[in-house]
């Protein structure tokens, strides 16, 4: 969830170090800092509460050099957001340490440390590791040697990098559970969290996997698996776009993402449908004979990803013929559930290493899944790597804490992936020719759902006073409902919550009242008729809505209801289509009511913790 920034070079890192934390803002943090060794071997920390602007801006009253360093954005889990939590921590005036993740033995360490007469500055769970270096370097002849002592000590989820001053060309790096990336350069070598950071000093990377331990220098990297055996990492070009952190003409990143859907979109089915078929390796080489024998599918999510594997369990039962369990990667990873016969596992993540997301997939490869299969944005993701098969989004980078482009890219590998199964499972020709039109009629759908943006922006004034909203929708768009509910309540901090309309009777009538405000998704589907009806309910009891409904649905504004007319679009896609205008009133209402829309509070963009 934090952010790693590392160098070891020639030249002055401080300014390099910054940038990078400013490209990894949007992975949500309290706090920032930095920790660099000086041609005197000194080790000088700067630490600052508040945004990496505060840390650069102590940087120019007081500059640090030196080509050794590392620098990290803190979400707070041990200790509040504070200038004494805030990494890098120090031992002893030597080690210099950075740490995403949690420690979950950070107690009875802290309490042995102690005992050996360790000092604690903080309140977190990262100092144990300083601490714990610095201990073993008395027994060991290097820091590499040190840091792999402390690591077997280790239990939970870390991602760490430390720096020793009296071996000042150094870096080590772990990795477990968290993820982290080398950047090669040209006489000098780089680490981050993400390779979005390193973007301005290199395009070639290698990804740690489960367990690693690299050696960092300015000429070599040498990479050590759990055993401590030397291993090779394979080395790759990005293909992130340098301008991926430019706002571009947008305000935000959210907006200028939630117009990128089209090209988004257009993006995720080129080469994916050929000849009007889905393509064979559409899902990764050899993946069309795995999903010929599936019987049954286990979709695995957290939050957005979740909304849009609940969308999918609609799809892929009604058109594929399979059954499907959807199910929140916290939940299904803490109980026992029931492996069903040739059953695949499919886990939906943007970033590809959210922790409880990958955690459950390593759970049901014990289980006996017959596959597994992950639907992604990030090549060489610990989700892509471990999978049996991927389908990478290529939705482009997602900076904004509240996913849109992401979301209606999942959404559309899902609904290929119905047509992928379906077609081995007796799904007709007509129906799949249908599907696979409806696809490619996406980017310009789309385009035209966004032209009600205006529309919006007016209509968002109505919730300037308001504290709580309700959003309705039947079938399929139920989920669309929570998906909308959690875009206003991330970005505006409105209390909101979804249900399925049917359901409106068995309490939630209640909360009807002429300050909440429901919100309405409504296609010209076979349930329109039965939605009417709960429209009905909510009108006689004083409500006030605001319908997104399909210009053929044949409802009318008054003074209880505003109607925004939405594209005609095909069932197939009508999910899709109905959560743009979501996301642009979750938009609206966080401008008006003056939130961070991009890092709204207490959020983290990539969830690396339980």
């Amino acid at each position: 969830m934090c952010g790693i920034v590392g160098a070891v070079a020639q030249r002055d890192v401080a300014e390099i170090l910054v940038e990078g934390l400013k490209r990894l803002e949007y992975r949500g943090y309290d706090s920032a800092g930095v920790a660099i060794i000086d041609g005197d071997n000194n080790l000088n920390r700067l630490r600052r509460l508040g945004k990496v602007q505060e840390l650069k801006n102590a940087l120019e009253a007081q500059p640090l050099s030196g080509g050794t360093g590392i620098a990290h954005t803190r979400w707070a889990t041990h200790g509040e957001p504070s200038e004494r939590n805030a990494h890098p921590h120090q031992s002893s005036g030597d080690i210099a340490v950075v740490h995403n993740g949690i420690i979950e033995n950070h107690a009875p360490l802290r309490e042995r440390l102690q005992g050996l007469g360790y000092q604690f500055e903080s309140d977190t769970d990262t100092e144990v590791i300083g601490h714990l270096v610095h201990h073993e370097l008395k027994s060991h002849d290097s820091l590499l040697a040190a840091v792999q002592a402390t690591v077997k000590q280790l239990e939970g989820a870390y991602g760490t990098v430390i720096v020793d001053r009296l071996d000042p060309e150094r870096m080590v790096v772990a990795r477990s559970g968290s993820p982290l990336v080398i950047g090669y350069g040209v006489g000098e070598h780089f680490i981050a969290s993400d390779q979005l950071a390193l973007l301005p000093v290199t395009r070639r990377f290698a990804f740690l996997e489960e367990g690693d331990v690299a050696e960092v220098t300015r000429r070599e990297v040498n990479i050590f698996d759990a055993n401590g055996n030397s291993v090779e990492r394979e080395v790759k070009e990005s293909e992130v776009s340098h301008e991926a952190s430019d706002k571009g003409p947008y305000r935000h990143y959210m907006m200028k993402e939630i117009h990128e859907q089209p090209l988004a979109l257009q993006r995720t089915l080129e080469h994916r449908i050929v000849g009007g078929k889905i393509a064979a390796d559409a899902f990764g080489e050899g993946a069309d004979a795995l999903l010929a024998n599936v019987d049954h599918v286990q979709i695995i999510a957290c939050g957005t990803s979740y909304h849009a594997g609940m969308v999918a369990r609609y799809w892929l039962e009604q058109h594929a013929g399979v059954s499907c369990n959807v199910e929140i990667a916290s939940e299904f990873r803490y109980r026992k559930s029931h492996v069903f016969p040739n059953s695949l596992l499919v886990t939906i993540s943007q970033s590809g290493e959210t922790a409880d997301t990958l955690a459950a997939l390593r759970l049901a490869k014990e289980m006996g899944y017959h596959s597994s299969l992950t639907i992604c944005n990030v090549p060489g993701s610990s989700l892509v790597r471990e999978s049996d098969m991927a389908y990478m989004m290529k939705a482009g980078a997602e900076i904004g804490v509240a996913s849109t482009k992401a979301f209606t890219v999942q959404l559309a590998a899902l609904l290929m992936l119905t047509g992928a199964i379906g077609q081995h499972k007796g799904m007709g020709e007509a129906t799949l020719a249908h599907l696979i039109q409806s696809l490619q009629s996406l980017p310009t759908k789309v385009e035209q759902a966004l032209s009600l943006n205006d529309e919006i922006e007016d209509l968002a004034e109505d919730f300037a006073d308001k504290q709580h909203a309700l959003f309705l929708g039947r079938g399929d768009q139920y989920p669309i409902a929570m998906e909308g509910a959690l875009k206003l309540k991330e970005i505006s901090y409105i209390h909101a919550e979804a249900y399925a309309s049917g359901e409106l009777k068995h309490g939630p009538l209640a909360l009807i009242d002429a300050d909440m405000p429901v919100i309405v998704v409504a296609p010209n589907n076979e349930l329109l008729e039965k939605l009417k009806s709960n429209v009905e309910e909510v009108r006689a009891r004083g409500g006030l809505m605001y319908v997104f409904a399909d210009k053929q649905a044949e409802f009318a504004s008054d003074d209880t209801m505003k109607v925004l007319p939405v594209p005609h679009c095909d069932e197939f896609i009508a999910p899709i289509i109905y959560t743009l205008p979501l996301q642009l009133l979750s938009y609206y209402v966080a401008l008006i009511k003056g939130t961070d829309v991009d890092q709204p509070r207490n959020l983290a963009k990539s969830v690396t913790v339980e």
